[in-house]
C-alpha cells in the first residue's frame, strides 16, 4: 500500500530532514510563521509550506521510502533557477533583450477593476513590443486537509518520518478540467486577435495525466496557440523534459478527455451508496 505525502517542505526534502527540523517545519505551520521562498523571492505564500507531494511506502507507521515521482502542488516550485523563462525565451528567441512582467492584468468585471491576470509575460522591445504569456499550473489534491498532518509531526520523536495519516491524491480533473481548461478558453483567443500566444507550465506528472506528448509534437510557434512547458522535479531540481505547440482546441481536447467507467463498474458503486430515503442524503 502507497500514500501521498509531503515530498517537499519549505523547499527541502522530507526524507533529508532531521527530526528536529521536521518539528521546526511543523511549528512554522501550525502556527503560521512566515518562511522565505526557496524558489522566488519573498515568503511562501503556500498554507502549511508543502511545495511537493509524492507516494510513499509504510513500515510500522514510518516512512520507509520514495514509492512516485514527485507532483507539484505550489506553481512558486515552477520558478527554480529561472528554469522556464529561460526555456520560454529560449524557444521565442528573444535573447539577451528579454524582459520580465509578473500578474500583468488581462480581463476587466462589470465593476472595472481587474478580474483575471497573465501570471507571467516574457517580452521584448528591439523592433516594436513582442511577448509571450506564461501560465502555471500546480496541481490540487483530494482528501483531507494537511493542518493533522503538521500537528502530528509538531509531536512526533521519531527518526523516521511518519506514514501519511490520510489518503490524499492529485486531482489532476480539478486540475486540469476545471481550472486550466476555462483560463485558455477564455485568454487565447483575444491573444490570437492579438497575434501573441500563451505558454503553459505543468510538470510531467500532470501532463502525463491529460495523455502525455503528442505522437508528433510539434516545435514551430506557428502551428498552434498554445506553447506547453513540462518540466519535473528530479533529486531537488527543476529540469525539462518535453515541450510542444498544440492549438487551443488540441489543448481542450487533451484536459477535459475523460472516458466513461464501463456500465457494471458504475451500478456496482450505486449499489453500494444506496440508502434509504429515510437516512438522508
Amino acid at each position: 500500500m502507497t500514500r501521498y505525502g509531503i515530498a517537499e517542505w519549505y523547499g527541502h526534502d522530507l526524507l533529508d530532514l532531521t527530526t528536529t527540523e521536521r518539528r521546526d517545519h511543523a511549528d512554522a505551520a501550525v502556527n503560521r510563521r512566515e518562511r522565505p521562498c526557496p524558489y522566488r523571492p519573498g515568503p511562501c505564500n503556500k498554507t502549511g509550506g508543502v511545495c511537493s507531494m509524492r507516494q510513499y511506502d509504510e513500515h510500522r507507521g514510518r516512512i520507509t521510502s520514495a514509492a512516485g515521482r514527485t507532483v507539484i502542488m505550489c506553481p512558486s516550485r515552477f520558478e527554480q533557477d529561472h528554469l522556464l523563462l529561460e526555456w520560454l525565451n529560449e524557444i521565442v528567441g528573444f535573447g539577451a533583450d528579454a524582459m520580465l512582467a509578473r500578474e500583468v492584468p488581462f480581463m476587466v468585471g462589470n465593476t472595472g477593476k481587474p478580474a483575471g491576470k497573465i501570471d507571467l509575460v516574457v517580452a521584448t522591445e528591439q523592433h516594436d513590443l513582442r511577448w509571450f504569456g506564461l501560465e502555471i499550473q500546480a496541481v490540487y489534491f483530494s482528501g483531507p486537509g494537511m493542518d493533522d498532518e503538521f500537528v502530528r509531526y509538531l509531536r512526533d520523536e521519531g527518526t523516521e518520518p511518519l506514514y501519511p495519516n490520510g489518503v490524499r491524491r492529485p486531482d489532476w480533473r480539478s486540475s486540469s478540467a476545471k481550472r486550466l481548461a476555462p483560463q485558455l478558453q477564455v485568454k487565447v483567443p483575444t491573444l490570437r486577435r492579438w497575434g501573441s500566444k500563451i505558454a503553459v507550465a505543468v510538470d510531467r506528472p500532470f501532463f502525463d495525466s491529460i495523455g502525455g506528448p503528442s505522437a508528433a509534437p510539434s516545435h514551430d510557434l506557428d502551428a498552434g496557440d498554445v506553447i506547453w512547458l513540462v518540466p519535473e522535479v528530479v533529486d531537488g531540481q527543476l529540469a525539462r523534459r518535453h515541450w510542444e505547440v498544440l492549438t487551443l482546441e488540441a489543448s481542450c481536447e487533451k484536459l477535459l478527455a475523460a472516458t466513461p467507467i464501463p456500465r457494471a463498474d458504475f451500478e456496482q458503486q450505486l449499489r453500494e451508496r444506496l440508502r434509504p430515503f429515510s437516512a438522508g442524503a
